[in-house]
């Protein structure tokens, strides 16, 4: 075929895929690009895991007496079981990213007094030290707020803490391990 004729030769149709309907492509753009949910005996599991340990928690602090960790434990423990390949879900920034975060909130609750304002700046402050860091746990900013809100003594608190951030990285790993097929946890402890 010279050149002459493929030039007039008619061209091959264009496949092209059917235009969504307007309301299917109102829902696929709501929907994003986001993993299907798992399943639900998946999400029983993982939510019983969770349940079982910050109960567990509120136990132990009310037997030493000593603020409860629930609001950043809880948000920790939604890391852990919901998405526990996250870099934030790992051992380093969960238990490092807490004690950090108490660390700075005693810091600022030392030098500002306990007050919204010195709250929220311990928050700012605690997730820039953990950016530093690299043990980025968004959960741990809650700590610095919880220690400059309550004034708690570091003597049985920071014990508390790390027990409580070890526990749920145990109880992550516990979780993991008993479900087959189930996401492994950690990818890497440090």
């Amino acid at each position: 075929m010279s050149t002459d004729e493929a030039i007039e030769a008619p061209l091959a149709p264009v496949r092209t895929r059917p235009r969504p309907r307007p309301r299917a492509r109102v829902l696929s753009r709501l929907a994003g690009s986001a993993p299907a949910p798992p399943r639900p005996s998946t999400i029983l599991h993982n939510a019983g895991v969770a349940t079982a340990v910050l109960l567990a928690l509120v136990a132990i602090g009310s037997l030493i007496h000593e603020p409860v960790l629930i609001p950043p434990l809880a948000a920790s423990a939604a890391i852990i079981y919901g998405v526990p390949q996250l870099p934030l879900a790992q051992p380093r920034s969960v238990i490092a990213g807490h004690l950090l975060c108490a660390a700075v909130g005693f810091g600022v609750l030392a030098a500002l007094g306990s007050s919204s304002w010195a709250a929220a700046l311990a928050a700012g402050i605690g997730l820039a030290v953990m950016t530093v860091a690299r043990t980025a746990h968004s959960p741990a900013a809650a700590t610095s707020v919880v220690i400059v809100l309550h004034s708690p003594d570091p003597g049985t608190f920071v014990p508390l803490l790390v027990g409580s951030a070890a526990l749920l990285v145990l109880g992550g790993c516990a979780s993991a391990y008993a479900r087959r097929g189930a996401a492994r946890y950690p990818v890497y402890w440090w």
